[in-house]
């Protein structure tokens, strides 16, 4: 063979390997195309249906009317804390309550050694017959010494001096009454009583312990029922309000319980603040409810509902429809051609689940309330009561697209 031939046959087989490698890389293009296209498709199925509307459950809202409240922490305090201390000092005997009863006004809680007051009685009783004894003296001797002056047979001076005797002894009568009747309340004093009703707190001195009168603090007394609520309001709540609060313009105040229930009872505002705190800008506020059945204790927190009347013209919407963004509060309302639309709206409080919204939305309007992950503006929906079952049903044709 020729060298021009053997060159020739070389340059044949490089043309044939560069051909086979050129069709395989279009063969592996067409196939990952090809792949790319089907996973998309696939995708775009697993997400929504081709050609099938989404489904979505709508609810068409109304005007309504909700009042016009406002919300606080507030705690819960006794209308009436009263301490319990002797009015006179001496040994504490004994206890008479148990601790955490409820207790009676006038009912006996202590008993202090009444020995030394028994004593201070008989004595002050025993001055006042003295002094009774010495004014049937002194007015025996005043009569005596008249039929003298009237004879001449004393002078005037001893006369007016049996007068003035008689007057000192009566004087000194009224001073022994006052006696007896300070020994007698002294001696009553022995025998500590509750002076309103109330629930008994725990006995700070065991029995045989000195005490001082005024000053040892024996155990405290509160009452129940009308139990009383401390809250405030900030000056924006207020401004809700229609401004700062009176007890003329809250109609109702209700409790929120700790475990989310309401109080069964309604309250009323009996103490406003006629100012605002400078350092914390509220107004402070007190209710007072009924506690006859003592299921509210002092120093519990719970939250306080004033409501001073009522806004009409309003939608309630559920929580979830309502979405927030940095242009603030919009819904999905959906229009005559099934099609998911944004609404700006205004919301204004929270009621229950729901939101309050001022603005933005007409009577007979359809809000979506769920899948809206997946609702996108302008996409068409198929929307369905709460309580039916959603069915995804076909989309219509478009008669502006053509095939």
């Amino acid at each position: 063979m020729s060298a021009a031939s053997h060159h020739k046959n070389k340059l044949g087989d490089l043309l044939v390997f560069f051909c086979s490698k050129t069709t395989l890389v279009l063969i592996i293009s067409v196939a990952a195309s090809l792949s790319v296209t089907a996973c998309s498709k696939n995708d775009r199925a697993a997400d929504q249906p081709p050609g099938m509307a989404l489904p979505v459950t709508v609810i068409e809202v109304q005007p309504t009317s909700v009042p016009i409240s406002a919300e606080a922490v507030a705690q819960t305090e006794g209308a009436k804390e009263v301490e319990i201390r002797p009015r006179v000092g001496g040994i504490l005997l004994k206890r008479l309550y148990e601790e955490g009863a409820a207790i009676k006004a006038g009912q006996p809680m202590f008993l202090i050694d009444p020995v030394p007051y028994q004593n201070a009685l008989a004595q002050a009783k025993a001055q006042l017959a003295e002094q009774k004894a010495r004014i049937v003296q002194t007015e025996r001797e005043e009569n005596r010494l008249r039929d003298l002056l009237e004879t001449q047979a004393i002078s005037q001076r001893e006369h007016d001096n049996a007068v003035s005797d008689n007057a000192i002894a009566k004087a000194s009568l009224h001073a022994a009454e006052v006696r007896v009747r300070d020994a007698e309340l002294n001696l009553s004093y022995t025998r500590v009583a509750a002076p309103v009703n109330g629930i008994s707190g725990r006995f700070r001195f065991s029995e045989g312990a000195l005490v001082e009168a005024h000053n040892s603090l024996l155990t405290t007394l509160v009452q129940l029922s009308p139990i009383w609520v401390r809250f405030s309001l900030s000056d924006n709540e207020l401004t809700q309000l229609g401004g700062p609060l009176t007890e003329q313009k809250v109609q109702q105040v209700t409790l929120i319980l700790p475990d989310g229930t309401e109080y069964e009872k309604k309250g009323e505002l009996n103490f406003a603040a006629s100012q605002i705190d400078p350092l914390l800008g509220t107004q402070q506020l007190r209710a007072t409810f009924d506690n006859s059945d003592q299921r509210l204790l002092p120093g519990q927190f719970v939250r306080a509902r004033v409501i001073t009347g009522q806004r009409d013209g309003v939608f309630l919407v559920p929580q979830v429809a309502v979405q927030t963004s940095d242009l603030g509060k919009s819904v999905y309302v959906i229009n005559e051609k099934n099609e998911a639309t944004i609404r700006p709206v205004v919301a204004g409080r929270w009621i229950g689940k729901d939101w309050v919204i001022l603005e933005g939305l007409n009577a007979g309007d359809k809000i979506i309330v769920d899948n809206l992950i997946k609702v996108r503006p302008g996409a068409l929906v198929a929307p369905h009561a709460p309580a039916e079952t959603p069915v995804a049903s076909p989309a219509q044709p478009n008669p502006d697209q053509h095939t």
